[in-house]
């Protein structure tokens, strides 16, 4: 169970999660809520990389899912996978928490095609359908706390011991009787159905499990005989199919009351009922020492409560409430009356700009500059300034001003005016 940080939000304490508990929860939630299984679709998207993950999507015409097979499940395939190429591939789903991205994990990837055995099995199961056999209304339902359980399994084989570990291990209270049988090759089927009938004769159990480990479609064949399968539907006593590792499907499956992936989950579902009685015993003595520190922090939380209401009741508080009232309402005085000082100080100071701005003496100031500007550019284009800057002025005996050369003779005398004086010259 992820933990969260505690806020509080108008007097009610909420519990926020990081990215990262947000995140493990919904994996916990969808790897634990979506079981391994097969897919069909496309290639596309392959990509090998030098540590030898494959990475690749598989598509349809509906939809596209991310998948990745790692350097070990990819060395065991027996295929070579390439871009558009149709296949079934077996995995997991799970979540990488770093890009909060779903991906499927492949461990198994064949070419989508059936073979004879296929085929044999796909016929039978499509003939046994039809006549009823694998029907929901046939099925019956399995004793909630069986005393007696019989496992028909190979005694020497992995799954027996398996099943056993896990039933001591969840403390189940039962017994489990073992019918030895052949689980493969000529006769197993034989077998089995003959400790089918034992079981049945004795009386004594309360529900049946028959399985085996793992192994190819051949491995699985005696699973799929119809002495077998038709002998599993007429059976008096609930039968469990535990036959392979999640990834197969026989016909004893379709028609067994209940399937699970494996004998280990078979174990699981046998003692389920009795670990869940377990665990809601326990969980009710949980909820009653809960209730009880519950009841006593909600007293506790109300004789607090009705403290602070007293306290805030009491005279020496409403005076010390009326205190800060005035306070507060005579801050609220002194900064409202400095308010108005500040703006009456500010419409002051426009006034006696505007006047400022409008008086004659300032007129009269811009006028007298005005003038001695004007004063000073007619100084500077007058004839004495120009005779200051370098230049003269040539005139004739009458006094008139010379502009041209042509019209004087030779030896005509002339008044030639500088800025500092006066000079008769004569023209040669």
């Amino acid at each position: 169970m992820s933990k969260c940080g505690e806020i509080t939000l108008d007097d009610d304490e909420i519990c926020v999660a990081t990215v990262g508990e947000f995140t493990r929860r919904v994996k916990e939630v969808l790897e634990n809520g979506i079981a391994p299984g097969w897919v069909r679709g496309e290639i596309s998207n392959l990509r090998e990389q030098a540590s030898g993950h494959v990475y690749f999507s598989l598509k349809d015409n509906e939809a596209q899912l991310s998948a990745v097979m790692f350097r070990g499940d990819a060395m065991r395939q027996n295929i070579k996978l390439r871009v558009g190429q149709q296949v079934l591939v077996y995995g997991e789903l799970n979540v990488y928490e770093v890009r909060g991205q779903y991906q499927l994990i492949v461990r198994v990837v064949v070419e989508d095609g059936v073979g004879r055995l296929q085929q044999e099995f796909e016929a039978l199961k499509q003939r046994l359908s039809e006549e009823g056999l694998f029907d929901a209304d046939r099925k019956t339902e399995l004793p909630t706390m069986p005393a007696t359980v019989g496992f028909i399994t190979s005694p020497t084989g992995a799954a027996v011991q398996d099943f056993i570990r896990i039933m001591i291990r969840r403390g189940w209270r039962g017994r489990v009787v073992v019918l030895p049988a052949k689980v493969q090759g000529d006769g197993a089927a034989s077998e089995m159905v003959d400790m089918l009938k034992i079981a049945q004769a004795q009386g004594i159990f309360d529900l049946i499990v028959i399985g085996r480990g793992g192994g190819s479609l051949e491995d699985l064949w005696a699973f799929n005989e119809e002495p077998l399968v038709r002998a599993i539907g007429e059976c008096i006593v609930p039968v469990v199919s535990a036959v392979g590792h999640e990834i197969d499907f026989t016909l004893s499956d379709f028609v067994a009351d209940v399937r699970v992936e494996t004998p280990s989950a078979a174990a699981e579902l046998v003692s389920s009922h009795f670990v869940e009685a377990l665990e809601r015993v326990e969980q009710a003595a949980r909820d009653m020492i809960t209730e009880l520190f519950g009841a006593v922090e909600t007293a506790r939380a109300q004789l607090d409560h009705a403290q602070s209401r007293l306290r805030l009741l009491s005279p020496s508080t409403q005076i010390d409430q009326g205190f800060l009232r005035l306070d507060d309402c005579a801050n609220r005085l002194t900064s409202i009356m400095a308010s108005q000082l500040q703006e009456r100080r500010h419409s002051l100071a426009t006034a006696s700009s505007d006047m400022a701005r409008l008086s004659p003496e300032i007129r009269v100031q811009q006028e007298s500059q005005r003038l001695l500007s004007l004063w000073k550019r007619l100084q500077s284009v007058s004839p004495a300034s120009v005779l200051q800057r370098g230049f003269a002025i040539v005139r004739d005996e009458e006094g008139n001003p010379v502009a041209r050369k042509a019209g004087l003779t030779s030896g005509q005398k002339l008044q030639t005016e500088f800025g500092d004086g006066t000079l008769p010259v004569r023209v040669e």
